[in-house]
Formats: C-alpha cells, structure tokens, sequence
C-alpha cells in the first residue's frame, strides 16, 4: 500500500527545486538523495531525490531530471508516495488507511465510524461520523483517544463533556430578539 508522505507546491528559484508540504513525521528519512518516490499523478513521476534542504520552515527539494523553474512548476500539486511496507513501523503511530472504518467507542458504546485522520501542524484530528451522518473533530491525543486497537476495530474515546454535543443543536433566534423587526426585501 503507498503512503503520502508530501504534496509539491511551488517551485523556488530557477534551478528546478520545489517546496513540499510534508506529511510525514520524519522527513529526514524520507527525502534523502537517490530515494524514489511514487507520484500521483503517475505522468509526473517516478521521481528521485537530488538534494532536499530547509528554508525556515519550508523543506525544499530537488529531483533527477527536473533542473528548471518551468520543469518544476509542472509538478505542482503532485502528490508523493512512498510503499508503506519500506516503512519502519512504529509502535505509537497509526496511517490513515489503518484508521478508517474503525468503530468509535465511549465505554461500550459505539458513537460512529472513524472516517478519515485530518493531519494537523500542532495535533492530529480523528473526523468520526455518527450516527446521523454528522463529523464530529476528535483530538487525536491520548488523553481523548486513549486506545487504538486495530485488530480489534475500534478505538476506545475519552471525550471531554460536550465534544458531541457542541453544535448540534439547531440554531434558534435569540429570545429577546424583537418580533416586529423589518423582513429582508429581496431586489427583483
């Protein structure tokens, strides 16, 4: 299975290099020279890492074959990929395909389907539909999401007071909104 470890966004400079947003959390061991990455769309790639540097915050990288800013504007938007089996497991990490379609519990109660994982700079949110079809944001910390049990099919919620509620309810006019305020005309 691939795994999307960067998307390429803009070219920078003259020489072919593009910034990335990086979707992995260890870049350093994924654009390194000679490393081959699978791209969507298949017509841009394969492509293999030249060089790949910081610029503040930005991760800048070079490949094989792709030496001018309008080579690199051409592979805007692709999205790379690596095999998900030339990655190291790790034990407190979980890829989205793993996630989705598992059961949301709180105690022995189901409260929806883990549909997708929303990979965040700051924290990772589980998107859970319920029931009705609404998303609910779930923090993916292990204070709310205490436990990830694949094998199984479901992970165990901890959710603060309110995390299913908040917004639920159907918005209402306040009540002391005055009754004889003028309608809105439509022009015609």
């Amino acid at each position: 299975m691939q795994v999307q470890v960067a998307r390429i966004g803009k070219p920078h400079g003259i020489k072919g290099e593009v910034t990335v947003q990086v979707l992995t959390d260890s870049p350093g061991n994924r654009f390194v020279p000679g490393v081959e990455l699978t791209v969507e769309p298949a017509t841009l790639g394969p492509l293999t890492v030249v060089s790949a540097r910081w610029n503040k915050d930005i991760l800048l990288l070079a490949f094989e074959g792709v030496s001018t800013r309008n080579r690199a504007e051409e592979l805007r938007g692709g999205k790379l990929f690596v095999d998900s089996d030339e990655v190291q497991d790790d034990d407190d990490g979980w890829y989205e395909h793993e996630l989705v379609g598992l059961e949301a519990r709180v105690g022995s109660e189901v409260v929806g389907t883990v549909s997708a994982l929303n990979t965040m700079p700051v924290q990772d949110l589980l998107i859970i539909t319920n029931g009705a079809g609404d998303e609910i944001l779930v923090p993916f910390v292990e204070e709310i999401v205490p436990e990830v049990n694949v094998a199984g099919g479901y992970v165990l919620l901890t959710p603060p007071e309110g995390l299913f509620t908040v917004n639920s309810e159907p918005a209402t006019a306040p009540e002391d909104a005055p009754e004889d305020a003028p309608e809105e005309q439509s022009a015609e």
